[in-house]
């Protein structure tokens, strides 16, 4: 199955009351995991890739050829978006060019008119080449040279605003962060989210920073109109989990255990489980 943009799964999240797991890839063996899984729980899948992550993997060009080939011989059939993840308005050009099927564009650090200016262009680029857009207001809180952020809360009105120039969907601050939670961590902002979604009507919500934050959180962001959950860390910290113990037992020094195939199982393994339980949690198995 060719890669689809994201507008249709999300459509019928919002309206079925479940949410499609948006999971970062920063590999081959990370792709390949998330795609089995999505396909063995028959479940649609968006694919996350991060700026930092497209360097890292030799450009988007070398991801939109992976990613395509790997749909063909994985022979997958479950509807997956490649999307970029909290991409700069050059960042999302370059997406766009070359192939992917979904953007964020985070103009969320800009004023609030220049992130609607530059979002309306966008909106206007992605339709013409029938690319979902995702947008963000409100800044998502994380860790930056050991500085812990709260996570803004957006403002509803200006959260309107976004939504009305045509993007397919929002990402509004409601307190979450990326990375691990502090232990004072007040939870998400549920007032903030209604207030959003009472603005912005049936347009599906994001929810960034998936990892931490407890299923009865999330279960109730979904109720209030989330209908895409980002995951990230949580497939970090069980690869790393899953190699360390692989490598702790000394499995690498038995046989050809350095083999990468056998050393990265492990992980691959880890991060399955991670994603099965996601989707499980999110409600979109047999959803595809």
């Amino acid at each position: 199955m060719a890669l689809v943009n994201a507008s249709e799964m999300l459509k019928k999240a919002h309206e079925g009351h479940y949410a499609v797991g948006h999971f970062n890839i920063n590999n081959l063996e990370w792709t390949k995991s998330i795609l089995q899984t999505a396909q063995e729980m028959n479940s649609p899948v968006i694919l996350g890739v991060s700026e930092g992550a497209g360097k890292y993997m030799c450009g988007y060009k070398t991801i939109v050829g992976m990613v395509n080939g790997m749909l063909e011989n994985l022979k997958i059939t479950v509807p997956v978006a490649l999307h970029l993840d909290h991409g700069t308005y050059e960042g999302a050009k370059a997406c766009i060019e070359a192939g992917f099927s979904s953007v964020m564009f985070d103009g969320s650090h800009y004023p609030i008119e220049e992130n609607i200016e530059k979002t309306k262009e966008l909106v206007a680029l992605c339709k013409e080449k029938g690319i979902s857009l995702e947008a963000e207001v409100g800044a998502i809180g994380g860790e930056e040279d050991g500085v812990v952020a709260a996570g803004e809360c957006a403002d509803p009105n200006e959260c309107k605003m976004i939504a009305d120039l045509g993007v397919d969907m929002l990402a509004a601050g409601i307190g979450n962060i990326h990375g691990k939670y502090p232990a004072n961590w007040p939870g998400l902002s549920f007032e903030t989210l209604a207030a959003v979604r009472e603005k912005t009507g049936d347009m599906p919500l994001v929810l960034h920073g998936g990892t931490g934050i407890p299923a009865d959180m999330i279960k109730k962001a979904i109720s209030l109109g989330v209908s895409k959950v980002n995951v990230n860390t949580e497939c970090q910290l069980a690869f790393a989990d899953a190699t360390r113990k692989y490598i702790e037992a000394g499995k690498d020094l038995e046989g050809k255990g350095f083999d990468p195939r056998k050393l990265l199982a492990p992980g691959c393994e880890a991060i399955k489980e991670t994603v099965r339980e996601k989707i499980e949690l999110f409600g979109s198995k047999d959803k595809a």
